[in-house]
């Protein structure tokens, strides 16, 4: 097996990315981009996208990390509409979109079409959290689009499975069609809610770093794979198990949740990094199966499905919005009044992104009496062009779209008190249960190690309240600023010290690293306190 494809694959992904952060184009798109141009470079081999390894293999932890990311509550809160774009605004756009390619392009069977719809019915969930993570969205924005991109392709790939059925000739039907995604929604949420216990032990009972690291690297394949095997959403599993072990994660040991947060950074930013760079180097692949659909008809099939695609995620969105008002009187009473500026923000940020392109590679070569898959070629090429057409021309022009509307910026005043309330209340605690202890002839302390434990907690109360401070008129540094470039100072020459020490023989190496590892933990707690 040629294990170098993947290795340059993953290392010039993580090196564009990276470059991507110093410039003001958003990564995801500078990855498409090189890897359009990437693709055409002598030598450069051919990355077919395999979606029997991009959908159990990449998606699941894509998945995961987003959704325990997410905030189960904030998610409850939003569950109407959450709801009706992950599960009613993909049905929709399966149908919209699939019966305008019935009526686009001559010849081409409806079931067929139907196919395409639900393949580029679903939002990309790395393309929604990565862009909302980039512009700032609004928190209920972004909630909502981070719960739609959970759940849709759930959804989407249910369709697709009922619409491929009828393509082929399965025999599907209506009524099938709807049990089959019954079964799925109910298995996939089953089999989470049976998983997410036992794992929730599991996690909080093994007191091991290592142990439990390793097994969050595999909770995600676990309750994706425990759910296909029954024919369940393996989707649904992964977000609910992940959504509840979010939400409990503070049970879990800080040693683990510190590592938990550096490792699933790490893959996040070489899975997403991969993924982006993947869509563009899919071109060359996309089109030597283009076959008889080139030039102008190729072309217009693609400005006329790009355009269909965004129309109609506008007029699923803004009757969506407004209409439970209308329908529900108490809707209007536990909701503010919308504005026309959310929904076209969320009809504008439905980039699609490598799950539509995994689902398009899955369609068969023929159908079942043998005969070829209707125009199984001009549906990739329409995938892809929606796909990068999406995210360059939605990606682009989202960040200045949210400029244009001013929405309000997060009040950084009123979150400090608010955490710096939430931090008295937690130091008052604290500080009444060491009272209790210190009581306690058990617990007996030297008086300086007494006085270190209130002085912690002080610092540590004080820290937040601090930061409402003014800038430094000398320097222009805040208080967290200055207080971390001291810090830094500080730590650095102790570094300096212990380096000395261990080249001057006095300490080992093993010493040098058990003293470097006590001071990142102070330099990292510094850094915290002054956040």
């Amino acid at each position: 097996m040629d294990v170098m494809p993947l290795l340059l694959l993953v290392a010039g992904s993580a090196a564009v990315a990276a470059a991507g952060r110093r410039t003001p184009v958003p990564a995801p798109l500078l990855l498409v981009a090189v890897g359009l141009a990437v693709s055409y470079l002598p030598g450069v081999p051919d990355y077919t996208l395999d979606p029997h390894i991009v959908l159990p293999l990449l998606l699941p932890p894509l998945l995961h990390l987003a959704a325990t990311d997410s905030s189960y509550l904030d998610l409850r809160a939003q569950i109407r509409p959450v709801a009706l774009l992950s599960v009613g605004y993909v049905l929709f756009a399966t149908f919209a979109v699939g019966w305008a390619l019935y009526l686009i392009v001559p010849d081409l069977p409806l079931p067929a079409a139907l196919v395409f719809g639900a393949v580029v019915a679903p939002p990309d969930a790395v393309a929604a959290t990565a862009v909302a993570r980039r512009v700032g969205l609004p928190s209920r924005i972004t909630t909502v689009l981070q719960g739609e991109s959970l759940l849709n392709d759930a959804t989407a790939i249910t369709a697709f499975k009922v619409a491929l059925a009828a393509a082929v000739g399965a025999g599907a039907t209506w009524a099938g069609g709807i049990a089959e995604f019954l079964i799925a929604a109910i298995g996939g949420v089953g089999i989470g809610l049976v998983l997410m216990l036992p794992i929730h032990w599991l996690r909080t009972h093994v007191r091991e770093a290592l142990f439990q690291n390793t097994l969050s690297l595999l909770i995600p394949f676990v309750a994706y794979a425990a759910a296909e095997q029954v024919h369940a959403s393996g989707v649904l599993a992964v977000v609910v198990v992940a959504l509840h072990l979010g939400h409990r994660a503070w049970e879990v040991d800080f040693a683990t949740r510190l590592q938990e947060e550096a490792v699933w950074k790490m893959v996040a930013f070489v899975l997403e990094s991969s993924v982006f760079a993947l869509i563009g180097l899919q071109l060359p692949v996309v089109l030597r199966e283009l076959g008889a659909y080139e030039g102008v008809d190729a072309a217009w099939y693609a400005v006329a499905v790009f355009l269909v695609v965004v129309a109609v995620r506008f007029v699923w969105v803004y009757p969506a919005t407004f209409l439970p008002r209308v329908l529900s009187a108490r809707v209007r009473e536990r909701e503010e009044n919308p504005t026309w500026k959310g929904p076209a923000v969320t009809s504008w940020a439905g980039m699609r992104g490598v799950v539509s392109l995994a689902i398009a590679f899955s369609v068969p070569l023929t159908v079942h009496g043998g005969e070829p898959f209707p125009q199984r070629n001009l549906i990739l090429f329409l995938t892809f062009t929606t796909v990068i057409g999406t995210l360059v021309v939605q990606g682009l022009t989202l960040p200045p779209l949210i400029r244009l509307l001013k929405f309000p910026g997060r009040d950084q005043q009123a979150e400090t008190l608010a955490e710096a309330n939430a931090q008295a209340q937690a130091s008052r605690a604290a500080e009444q249960r060491l009272d209790e202890l210190l009581a306690d002839e058990r617990n007996a302390l030297p008086g300086p190690l007494a006085d270190r434990l209130r002085t912690v907690l002080e610092r540590r109360r004080n820290a937040v309240w601090e930061r409402l401070g003014q800038v430094n008129p000398v320097t222009g540094e805040t208080v967290d600023d200055t207080y971390r470039r001291l810090a830094g100072e500080m730590i650095g020459a102790e570094r300096e010290v212990f380096v000395k020490l261990r080249d001057g023989r006095y300490i080992d190496d093993e010493m040098l690293r058990t003293l470097l590892r006590r001071l990142d933990l102070e330099e990292a707690a510094a850094y915290r306190e002054a956040r």
